[in-house]
């Protein structure tokens, strides 16, 4: 059996203490995130399910038929917020993409199971009513950094024609995770997140990308240079047990950690920016 030190574990997953500038970052997120829902143009808190949490953004693209970019908030799936997020939206509606940025209930007044349960519903709501925004439900990629980047490969992998008759199996065919979690083990022993979290043995397993049978659809994986041993595990374990067909991008971006990477997606220079559109059909991989 595996044995974990807890200390080590808090060192590695506990991203904020490890990134002494993180408030700033935060905050810097913040006011790009309030100015994107400011310039729009948006429909903010669209209601995709019943529960309060359950409401998404839609940042419009210019020209109708868009590729739909669906970003999943990061936060250890017990923090922040889709209006933290908002940022990410403007630099990749000007190239030509709608971006989704949905909400989800939050550990622990809901466990992890219930959250990945929330996005299925988000994204099959964005495929039924993306042509009502002009986007098009036929070329949807989902993004999600960290927890957020756990819940994008978990829907990658969903069996979607179980979920609704009307939805196809390949509702989610590409999708991109930054320093995304596919291992839970580890975070069941990390002290500083048991108690909320409240992972078992079983669910931890269960809720494991790592352990499922590669999808059809691809996984493209990064991570920051800059991140802990265990980040960069985490994103070469999803390689090494799904393969270079499902995982054909696995890669660490330089000079980022853990919350500077997402800026990239705002970055029309950035590596993150350039390969989401590459994803979305709106420029070619490097």
């Amino acid at each position: 059996m595996q044995t974990f030190d807890p200390v080590w574990l808090d060192g590695e997953y506990n991203n904020r203490a490890r990134i002494a500038d993180h408030a700033q970052i935060f905050e810097r997120w913040k006011l790009a995130s309030a100015r994107a829902r400011q310039e729009g143009p948006a429909h903010l808190d669209l209601r995709y399910g019943v529960e309060a949490a359950e409401t998404l953004d839609i940042f419009l693209a210019a020209q109708a038929h868009a590729p739909v970019f669906v970003f999943l908030h990061g936060g250890y799936w017990r923090s922040l917020d889709k209006c933290d997020h908002s940022f990410v939206a403007s630099a990749l509606t000007r190239a030509g993409a709608m971006v989704v940025v949905p909400n989800y209930s939050l550990c622990p007044s809901v466990g992890i199971e219930t959250i990945v349960m929330q996005m299925v519903r988000a994204l099959a709501w964005v495929y039924r009513h993306a042509a009502q925004y002009g986007g098009d439900p036929a070329r949807i990629v989902v993004a999600g950094h960290s927890a957020g980047g756990h819940l994008a490969a978990m829907l990658l992998a969903c069996r979607w024609a179980e979920v609704g008759r009307d939805l196809p199996a390949e509702l989610v065919c590409k999708a991109l995770s930054i320093s995304g979690l596919f291992d839970l083990e580890p975070l069941r022993h990390t002290p500083f997140l048991q108690s909320d979290l409240r992972l078992t043995r079983r669910s931890a397993r269960r809720l494991s990308p790592a352990w499922f049978a590669a999808p059809a659809g691809e996984l493209h994986a990064v991570v920051g240079a800059l991140e802990s041993k265990e980040f960069l595990r985490q994103n070469a374990l999803i390689r090494q047990k799904w393969g270079t067909n499902a995982v054909p991008s696995c890669e660490a971006i330089p000079a980022c950690n853990h919350l500077n990477i997402v800026e990239g997606l705002a970055d029309p220079r950035a590596r993150l920016h350039r390969l989401a559109l590459g994803l979305l059909g709106l420029a070619a991989h490097e």
